[in-house]
């Protein structure tokens, strides 16, 4: 009997693997492609700040950085059936590697609470030292944002290695870090594609892999 043997990826052609479906599954918009670009140098901008103040990294990186990759996604990409990548949308959240649109909802919830919380415990229920003025709860809220920046990307991380494998969950980490000059590097025309009137990518590159 004839058998087919699937070869075991490399770690780089499973992270090759992890952003290229990124791309073709959930950045056909061009307005979420432009987004990205603007989110990638936002987040690139954090990564300068956090050798030098980590807690400014933190509130920008979750107030300026994040927000316009997140309002691309949920607001731009076309959720009807996907002919070039003959998927629904369904199907596509379900076998998301990283944070789909509930998992990331979760997220957004926890960061909306942080500041509530620290307003009703100022020591964070034992764990910062008490905040005291505008200052000072400031620097102790983007500790804790970046807490919990931290422990979602673990958390997924551990998760892919204990329910897929070790190689997948370090590749998906590896590929969220490195993301930003990603998305740089291949969503830096898509702004002019919009000011061209053009809407969605026809995913030419997609095509011609089938």
């Amino acid at each position: 009997m004839h058998t087919t043997e699937t070869r075991t990826l490399t770690f780089v052609e499973e992270l090759r693997e992890q952003r290229w479906d990124d791309h073709r599954y959930y950045h056909r918009s061009y307005v979420n492609q432009s987004l990205h670009l603007l989110s990638a140098c936002c987040f690139l901008t954090t990564y300068a700040l956090i050798p030098v103040n980590p807690f400014l990294a933190s509130l920008f990186g979750w107030i300026i950085a994040m927000w316009p990759r997140q309002i691309g996604h949920v607001f731009f990409e076309p959720r009807e059936y996907d002919e070039v990548n003959q998927a629904t949308f369904a199907h596509k959240e379900e076998i998301k590697v990283g944070f789909n649109l509930q998992r990331k909802l979760m997220l957004f919830l926890a960061w909306l609470t942080m500041p509530l919380l620290l307003k009703a415990s100022p020591t964070f229920f034992g764990t910062l030292p008490a905040w005291t003025d505008a200052a000072t709860y400031t620097h102790s809220l983007g500790v804790l944002w970046l807490w919990l920046a931290a422990a979602g990307f673990m958390a997924r991380t551990l998760w892919l290695c204990a329910t897929r494998s070790v190689q997948t969950g370090l590749a998906w980490f590896t590929k969220i870090v490195t993301d930003p000059f990603h998305d740089v590097s291949i969503y830096y025309k898509s702004p002019g594609h919009l000011l061209r009137g053009e809407r969605l990518d026809p995913m030419e590159d997609v095509l011609a892999r089938r």
